[in-house]
């Protein structure tokens, strides 16, 4: 099996790639969807949102109000630390037992994780490769603005919230331009999966 880890910055492409190596066979563990699972009405993690950033932060429900908790952790870095904290243990705790899971079922399996924080929280370490996907600043501008309904300074202020792409593509074992042609963008990443998979 070839742990492979898949970042890139917000709106480059990323999620578009992930889809596309499935299609060649990878089989996938995204953060975003276990992040989700693990602030699920009732969890631990849930319990922890809301003693730490008070009990508003969840819906009448009992689910987190993701947006309203997004806004207030964003513009602050310590309290956005803070939410990471109750998180990520939860969500590296369940990609290892899906790694197991997938590894017995196929002892040759290339293993995507998606993670948008793959670099910042150290879990690239982890990984046999990294993929970062790029795009220039000026299409992930048009991309966020169009796509969450942002303004122009919302949308630099997001960007620039993450670490720079040019870092990420430091620790990149591969490196996939997210602004291709989506039938070029296939083409490359098949070329790395068939790559991957003759090293799983």
């Amino acid at each position: 099996m070839l742990k492979v880890g898949l970042t890139g910055g917000i709106a480059t492409g990323k999620s578009t790639v992930s889809r596309l190596f499935v299609e060649c066979g990878a089989r996938l563990i995204d953060a975003d969807v276990l992040a989700r699972e693990a602030v699920a009405p009732g969890t631990p993690a849930c319990r922890e949102i809301a003693a730490a950033f008070g009990k508003d932060m969840l819906r009448t429900d009992g689910s987190v109000d993701r947006e309203r908790l997004g806004a207030a952790v964003f513009t602050d870095p310590a309290k956005r630390a803070r939410l990471e904290a109750i998180i990520h243990p939860h969500v590296f705790a369940e990609e290892e037992r899906l790694f197991r899971t997938i590894t017995a079922e196929d002892p040759h399996a290339v293993v995507l994780f998606d993670a948008a924080l793959l670099i910042e929280t150290g879990a690239h370490k982890r990984k046999d490769r990294v993929i970062v996907v790029t795009a220039d600043e000026p299409t992930q501008l048009r991309r966020l603005m169009d796509r969450n309904k942002l303004t122009e300074e919302e949308a630099r202020r997001r960007i620039r919230s993450q670490m720079p792409l040019a870092e990420k593509v430091t620790l990149a074992d591969h490196v996939i331009d997210g602004t291709l042609p989506v039938e070029q963008l296939r083409a490359e990443v098949r070329r790395i999966y068939d790559e991957l998979k003759r090293q799983s």
